[in-house]
C-alpha cells in the first residue's frame, strides 16, 4: 500500500483542532487523529467539527477503548470516524465487539499494543479479533518517567520489524520518534506514518510547536510519500535490519 502521513491533533481545544489540521491537510497529511486530550475535552464534538470541516477526509478517533467497546465505536461513527483504536490489554470481547461495530457502521478498527505483554504476540491477537490495523505503541509517560529517573526508554522502533513481520495488516509506529526515524518507519513495512507529540505538537503543553509547523510537515509528506508502495498482507516486505 502506499505509506500514509497522519496527524495526531493532541490538542484540547476545538479551534485550535481546525486551524492545525487545515495547515496538516495544506501540507500533504492524508489522515486526521482526533486525539485523546481533544477527546477528553471536547468529546464527540471534536470528531463532529473535524467531520463538518473536512468532509472527505480519513479521520481516526483515539479513544483508546478498554471496555463499552461496541457503543464507543458506534459513538465515534457516527460523529464522522472512520478508525476507532481499541486497546489490546481490554478483554478480548471487547476487541471483538468493536470489530463487530465497524462492521455494523462501516468504519476500521485500530489494534493497539500498548503494554501488552508480548508486543508482538499482541499484534497476531488485535489481527486475529479483526482489527484492520496494529499500532505499535510504546506510552507516552512510561517513556518520559523512566528518562526522568535516569533509565533507558524503549523505541518502537526496537521491536517494529518483529511486529510487522508477524501480521498481514497495516502496522503504524508510535511514541517518541523523532522526525526522521517517523520518516522512516515503512522501511521497515510500517506504512502508516504517525505524526503528533512531539513533532507537530508541544508534548508538555498539548499545544501546536513553535516554529514553521507546516514547513516541516510539508517536508515529512514529500519524503514518505516518495517511499513507493509498503508490501503488506503477506507480501514481500522490504525491512531495514538493524
Amino acid at each position: 500500500m502506499k505509506p500514509i502521513v497522519q496527524i495526531s491533533l493532541d490538542l484540547t481545544s476545538i479551534p485550535e483542532a481546525l486551524e492545525t489540521a487545515a495547515m496538516a491537510l495544506r501540507a500533504g497529511v492524508d489522515w486526521l487523529e482526533a486525539g485523546t486530550p481533544l477527546i477528553i475535552a471536547e468529546g464527540m464534538n471534536g470528531v463532529r467539527e473535524l467531520r463538518r470541516a473536512f468532509p472527505e477526509t480519513p479521520i481516526v478517533a483515539d479513544l483508546k477503548t478498554m471496555d463499552g467497546g461496541w457503543l464507543e465505536a458506534e459513538l465515534m461513527a457516527k460523529a464522522g470516524a472512520t478508525q476507532v483504536v481499541v486497546m489490546g490489554q481490554a478483554h478480548r470481547e471487547t476487541v471483538e465487539l468493536v470489530v463487530q461495530a465497524s462492521r455494523d457502521f462501516g468504519i476500521e478498527v485500530m489494534g493497539d499494543n500498548m503494554v501488552m505483554p508480548d508486543p508482538v504476540a499482541g499484534a497476531r491477537l488485535l489481527e486475529d479479533a479483526g482489527c484492520h490495523y496494529v499500532i505499535h505503541h510504546i506510552g507516552y509517560d512510561f517513556r518520559n518517567v523512566r528518562r526522568k529517573r535516569g533509565q533507558p526508554a524503549p523505541s518502537p522502533l526496537d521491536r517494529l520489524r518483529d511486529v510487522v513481520e508477524a501480521v498481514k495488516v497495516p502496522v503504524q509506529a508510535v511514541g517518541g520518534l523523532s522526525i526522521q526515524q517517523a520518516i522512516e518507519t515503512p522501511q521497515y513495512g510500517a506504512p502508516l506514518v504517525v505524526i503528533g507529540a512531539p513533532l507537530a505538537i508541544d508534548a508538555h503543553s498539548f499545544q501546536t510547536a513553535g516554529g514553521n509547523v507546516e514547513a516541516v510537515l510539508k517536508e515529512i509528506c514529500a519524503k514518505v510519500h516518495a517511499y513507493g508502495d509498503v508490501p503488506v498482507g503477506g507480501e514481500s516486505k522490504r525491512i531495514v535490519r538493524r
